[in-house]
């Protein structure tokens, strides 16, 4: 049985490759996170962070070692979390740049004129009733349909419709009603339809 030592070059290069493969698994396999070795290799980069936040004009540099270790650093995310951004005032968000507001000149004031008088009072609410229709029975007073928001209302002269609204003269084209509230009188024309 041979081994393939028939080349002997390839045999010693299979050799030392072997050999140096075994050193760096039995080096992987003793070099566990924590070891202190690999500890004391990361303890002062640690304090990096810290170090170089005073360095670069006030830049925070982080420029930690990248390791393996699934562990979190809360020193580590404490840094980047004091950080604050100190940027030229320029937003970054907006497309545009600011134009300033131009310089307006004076304006010559006006002499003053008569005070103005009281301001007129405001027009009184609009009835908003409808008058659709009207009844008539022989010996009985007319009486008029009347609707408001969905509500109807039937009412003779002299009726006061949904406690604010009189009614004050019944023609057969429109009805003419006051607001007792305000003091206001309207002719509600009929509607057809």
């Amino acid at each position: 049985m041979q081994l393939g030592t028939e080349n002997r070059k390839k045999t010693i290069a299979a050799g030392v490759l072997l050999g140096l493969a075994l050193i760096l698994v039995v080096r992987w396999i003793f070099s566990s996170p924590g070891s202190p070795t690999q500890a004391s290799t990361i303890a002062p980069a640690a304090s990096a962070p810290h170090a170089a936040a005073g360095q670069a004009g006030g830049r925070k540099s982080l420029g930690a070692p990248r390791s393996l270790d699934p562990t979190l650093r809360y020193d580590w995310l404490k840094v980047t979390e004091d950080t604050k951004y100190t940027g030229s005032g320029r937003n970054i968000f907006r497309a545009q740049v600011d134009i300033p507001k131009p310089i307006q000149a004076p304006v010559a004031k006006l002499p003053p004129g008569p005070p103005p008088g009281p301001p007129p009072p405001p027009p009184p609410p609009p009835i908003n009733l409808v008058f659709f229709g009207f009844a008539n029975k022989p010996g009985e007073p007319k009486k008029v349909f009347l609707s408001q928001d969905g509500d109807v209302f039937i009412a003779k002269e002299g009726d006061i419709v949904d406690r604010r609204y009189k009614i004050l003269r019944i023609t057969p084209v429109s009805v003419e009603v006051e607001d007792v509230l305000n003091n206001n009188r309207q002719s509600i024309p009929l509607k057809q339809g």
